[in-house]
């Protein structure tokens, strides 16, 4: 299956380890929860690594080809997420291109986990807005000028929201959205992890995106996902969103909709919980 508790080394000080005997559930796709993963073990953490999305790229990527053969009539290219960075950036070899062809034009990213993934491969990316949202990408472009009559590639999830797109639109640019990869469910067996869940054994369980939220639901099913009987923990507001929109309440939310700030909430969260009562996992 897909799911492995992660050893912790003997008791260290508390104060060091704020997340000590928390049982917390990974959910992100496994070749991206490494980070999360070593986070909250350095914090204490009991980690459940538990899949329940697989990043696929989609077989046909001949209009991003197309596209990237003409990148010089973009004047921006927005990556929205590490993903897209990897799927694109690992496909340029094969098409006789290098990364830092993306340079020929304006790179936006979200997020600095997706502008550091672009700096592996040489990109700099001109634009990471504040806040960590397709809509503050939006907002960015127009605080920085017109953009009417700008064209913009968005290469992007299949699935992803029409924020970014849609917005731009609507104050005169001309986007190219070309999808380049799915988020599928991760085949692994949830029958376990719901057991453990409706049983009371689990503390808190991580979303770092919509679809992680909703093949949570299918991996577990609806009972044990509606439960109550964890603390879910969202990466930022859409995803709390689309958690509560499924009936899961979300009552831990990173401030920074990045990794660092999931990790953050999850201590604020615990921390208050702990504090004057006894702990136990009704404690959420």
């Amino acid at each position: 299956m897909g799911f492995a508790a992660v050893k912790l080394q003997p008791a260290m000080a508390q104060a060091s380890r704020p997340l000590a005997g928390r049982r917390i559930v990974v959910t992100r796709a496994r070749e991206q929860a490494g980070d999360l993963v070593q986070a909250l073990t350095a914090l204490g953490a009991d980690v459940v690594a538990a899949p329940t999305i697989r990043i696929e790229p989609l077989a046909d990527l001949a209009p991003l080809r197309a596209a990237l053969a003409d990148l010089a009539r973009y004047q921006w290219i927005v990556f929205t997420s590490q993903n897209t960075v990897r799927v694109v950036c690992d496909r340029l070899p094969e098409w006789g291109l290098e990364p830092r062809a993306l340079t020929r034009v304006a790179v936006a990213a979200i997020g600095p986990a997706t502008a550091a993934a672009l700096a592996e491969r040489g990109v700099a990316a001109a634009l990471v807005p504040e806040r960590f949202v397709a809509e503050a990408v939006v907002e960015e472009m127009v605080r920085r000028g017109d953009v009417r009559g700008k064209r913009i590639l968005v290469p992007r999830a299949l699935e992803a929201r029409d924020a970014l797109p849609e917005g731009l639109r609507a104050r005169g640019a001309v986007v190219d959205v070309i999808p380049v990869y799915a988020t599928v469910r991760d085949p692994g067996d949830g029958s376990r992890l719901a057991r453990d869940i409706v049983a009371g054994q689990i503390d808190a369980i991580t979303f770092t995106s919509s679809s992680t939220v909703r093949h949570f639901v299918d991996l577990v099913g609806r009972e044990a996902a509606t439960s109550g009987r964890f603390a879910a923990a969202a990466i930022g507001p859409v995803t709390a969103a689309t958690a509560r929109e499924l009936g899961i309440p979300v009552p831990i939310e990173a401030d920074e909709y990045a990794v660092p700030g999931l990790v953050d909430a999850l201590v604020r969260h615990f921390g208050e919980a702990g504090r004057g009562r006894g702990r136990g996992r009704g404690d959420v």
